[in-house]
């Protein structure tokens, strides 16, 4: 794997785990909210379409601009959102903090998956590819299993500034690759 696919894919498992500590105890906090069972079928559902419908829009406008500053955008936003649900005191706030996380992951999934595509080598696509989507899975796997231990043991709030702080450090890893020269296949 070349330096650029590297920081790709690490930068992604740091995200990814951030982002899998909430995982299922989403429902646990949308009810600590006041939400029922419809309102966290309508925050999941807004944050799913929002995400859709943005990845189409990002996967082609990422065809002609440089990918690595949605990608980054994306990581940003996802970050910032993730803070926000220390704010989060109602289920209409949750619905605008989910759409917030949808449009973050719409930015930054298909610019990944066309950077690491781009930086993969002829001939191992197959295993870069592996590499990266198993390393994110287990990511997230693990990070639901400490979500529930850091709730359990601290509570949500904390859990929000462990998966900021996380995002936050995944943001900073992959702002490396904007030093690299121009004429990169990270540019494009």
């Amino acid at each position: 794997m070349n330096k650029q696919a590297t920081i790709l894919v690490w930068s992604s498992n740091i995200w990814n785990f951030g982002d899998g500590l909430l995982g299922p105890l989403f429902a646990v906090f949308a009810q600590k909210v006041g939400g029922n069972v419809l309102d966290i079928a309508w925050a999941w559902g807004v944050y799913l379409i929002v995400m859709g419908v943005g990845v189409i829009i990002v996967g082609t406008i990422s065809d002609r601009v440089p990918k690595l500053p949605l990608l980054f955008a994306g990581y940003i936003l996802s970050t910032i959102c993730t803070f926000a649900y220390l704010l989060v005191d109602s289920t209409s706030m949750l619905l605008l903090v989910q759409a917030g996380i949808g449009l973050a992951i719409a930015l930054a999934n298909p610019t990944y998956f066309a950077l690491l595509a781009k930086n993969s080598s002829s001939g191992s696509d197959g295993a870069l590819w592996g590499w990266a989507d198993g390393r994110d899975k287990i990511a997230t796997g693990l990070a639901v299993f400490a979500g529930g231990l850091i709730v359990a043991q601290a509570g949500f709030q904390v859990l929000f500034v462990v998966m900021g702080v996380l995002q936050f450090f995944a943001v900073l890893y992959l702002a490396q690759l904007f030093r690299k020269p121009a004429s990169d296949t990270l540019s494009s």
